[in-house]
Order: C-alpha cells, then structure tokens, then sequence
C-alpha cells in the first residue's frame, strides 16, 4: 500500500478525520468531482480524490503527485505526495498559503499568526487541538512554514510539461503561474549551447555530435546567434548530417549563413547542394555573399527575437514531446483572429506529435477548410 493509499483509506474509515481535513483545512474527499472534465496534455492517469470549498479539486497523479485544480481556470501540481500535500494544507491554512519561501522570518510568522487567527475565530478554540488530532490520526507532522514552501514551490515549478491540465472537451489548457514557468527557449537551447562549446573544446567529438539529430538539432539552432571563425569544422559536419537527414530548413540556414561569412571557396559545393533544403539560397557561388549578408538583415537578431514556434520545434527534435506539445497548445490557445498563418503552421506540428486531436483543434480554428487566406 503506498503512503496515498493509506492516507485516503483513513480519511475514508475515520469520518471524524474527514471532517476535519475538509474543515477547516478544506480537503474534502466526500467533494472530488471537478466542474468541468479533464485531463492532462500527457494522457497520463488522473483522478480526483477531494474537493475544495472554494470549488477546486485536488487529483492524483500516476506517480503520486497532487495536482490542484481551481474553477477559475488555473492549475498546478501542489505537492510530489499526498502525505505532503497534506502536511502542506494542514500546516498553511487559510491566506498561510500564499506566503513565499523567499520571505524572511518575521513576515512569515507574522502571516501565519494571522491566517492560523482568523481560522480560530471562525472554527473555534479547538482548532489547535483538532489540527494535531489529524495530523497524528494521518500519520503526519506539523513542519515549519518554511520547508512546507519550499516543498509546495518546488512542486508548482514541476507543473510544465508534464502536468498541464486541459479541457477534456475543449482542448484549452489551464493557465500556471507565468513566473513557475522556466522559458522554453532556456530549456532547449541549453543543451545546444553546451554541445557548441564542447565542440569549440574537442575537435574530436565534431562528427558524433553531428550524427546524433537531437544534440544536431540543439547546436543547429545555437550558431544561428552564436558563431565564430574558428566553427566552420563543426559547421561543415553539422551541415553534412543535417543535409542527409532533412533537417528543417531554418535550423540548416542558421549553419550556412555563417560557413558563407567564414568559409572557403571548398565549402561552396555543399552550399550549393543545400539549395533543395535551404529555399532561397543561390545557384551562384559568387552570390552566397550577398544571400548570407541578407540572411543575417532579415533574421531574429538574438535568441529571445526568435518565435516561440521556432523553440517548440525545437524541443520535438531533441524529444522533448510534452515540452514540445504544451508550447504548441498554449500558442493555439492564445491564437487570435488575425494569427491564421500561425495556427496553419501549428497542425503539422501538432501531427508530428502524433496529437490527432489538438491538430484537429487546429484545423477548425482556420477559415474555410483550413485555407489561410491573410496574414
């Protein structure tokens, strides 16, 4: 029996305990139905095991997590257990949960005293008492605020991607915390600016960096704004196996703008033979000069200039699917009526995914059929 098991199996056979943990620390196993279907963006097993007064549920995840969910529209993991969770909603009640782990010592006692106050007067004076009746009836501890912050933010920050909460029949996603969210061009350039620089170290690791296509895929997209004299080596292997492989032709540019700037006259004929994956790159050799030099005018200037699409593909080749998947979804969710092109751009995306059904979201966002007939 796992600890979620044995702890919803007690609230189950002690009512007393239940009414307590739905009063006054509002976990009601006896209201585990949420206001609307749901599941995650993953596909992966969810139940729900309590409700909330306010009207949210708390759900369990496949490896134990607790997601909340509340009627407004948002949700996020809240705990990696249940018996934290618990201790969580049981040792922060009220307002206490909205508190920071990045807050000092006064000011977390100060608003605890004060939540834990205002829940005194409106349960009465047993609330003391009544608190460790169920944490001891559960098999719990009262831990300090601090370490249940702690716990509580690093279970939030674990929300994307694995835990996205959707729309069972919509599709939509439910909004998280913008500032738990680490930016996706952070997460999948990382890799590749890591590669870049070993590459940079190591001559030797230039071809087995280039026949792997994810960590290709990472330093493909990291010369586009950052390169040197000294890549052209890596250039041309990166170049080579991206060539053979098909790789999209953005990430094959962001290589061959810089081996035209730094190269030699050698490396023309595999410019040249890059003209069926690269569009626009010119039948003559003395005109790479020019094609490079506009490459570089027209394109993002830095990494944050580039479109959020272009890091959501990016993801996909390293196999980063639920990164990849929930970028995707959030970008058709904020879609508006003039963004047409963008949506058409995401159902490829979205099959590549293997995701029939935001693709068919995706679809029946555009006009007539799916002809895009604007920008």
């Amino acid at each position: 029996m796992t600890h979620s098991d044995r702890a919803l199996r007690i609230l189950h056979e002690r009512p007393d305990l239940a009414a307590l943990a739905a009063w006054p620390f509002s976990f009601d196993i006896g209201g585990a139905e949420h206001v609307e279907e749901v599941r995650l963006a993953s596909g992966a097993p969810l139940r729900p095991i309590a409700g909330e007064d306010s009207g949210g549920t708390y759900f369990l995840c496949a490896g134990g997590e607790v997601l909340h969910a509340d009627s407004e529209g948002s949700a996020g993991l809240l705990a990696e257990s249940l018996d934290d969770a618990l201790e969580i909603l049981i040792g922060l009640p009220g307002e206490a949960s909205c508190l920071s782990s990045e807050d000092d010592d006064a000011t977390l006692a100060r608003e605890l005293a004060e939540a834990e106050e205002e829940l005194r007067e409106n349960y009465g004076p047993e609330f003391d008492a009544d608190r460790e009746r169920l944490l001891s009836g559960l098999g719990l501890r009262r831990r300090p605020a601090r370490e249940l912050l702690v716990r509580m933010e690093r279970a939030e920050r674990r929300t994307e991607p694995d835990f996205v909460l959707l729309n069972a029949v919509e599709g939509c996603a439910y909004q998280v915390d913008e500032t738990l969210r680490a930016p996706v061009r952070e997460t999948v350039l990382a890799p590749g600016l890591a590669d870049l620089a070993l590459m940079r170290a190591d001559a030797a690791c230039h071809e087995t960096v280039a026949a792997d296509p994810a960590r290709r895929a990472g330093v493909l997209a990291a010369v586009r704004h950052d390169h040197r004299p000294e890549d052209v080596p890596s250039l041309r292997a990166l170049l080579r196996h991206g060539a053979r492989a098909g790789d999209p032709a953005e990430l094959l540019s962001g290589a061959a703008v810089p081996l035209v700037r730094y190269g030699d006259a050698a490396d023309h004929a595999l410019l040249l033979a890059l003209r069926g994956a690269v569009p626009g790159i010119p039948d003559r050799a003395e005109a790479l000069a020019g094609w490079a030099a506009d490459a570089l005018r027209s394109g993002p200037a830095a990494p944050e200039d580039e479109p959020p699409l272009f890091w959501a593909r990016l993801a996909r080749l390293q196999g980063r699917t639920e990164l990849a998947r929930v970028t995707l979804i959030r970008l058709l969710d904020d879609a508006g009526p003039r963004d047409d092109a963008l949506v058409a751009e995401l159902v490829p995306e979205f099959a590549a995914l293997g995701d029939e059904a935001q693709a068919a979201r995706a679809r029946r966002r555009l006009p007539r059929g799916g002809v895009v007939t604007g920008g």
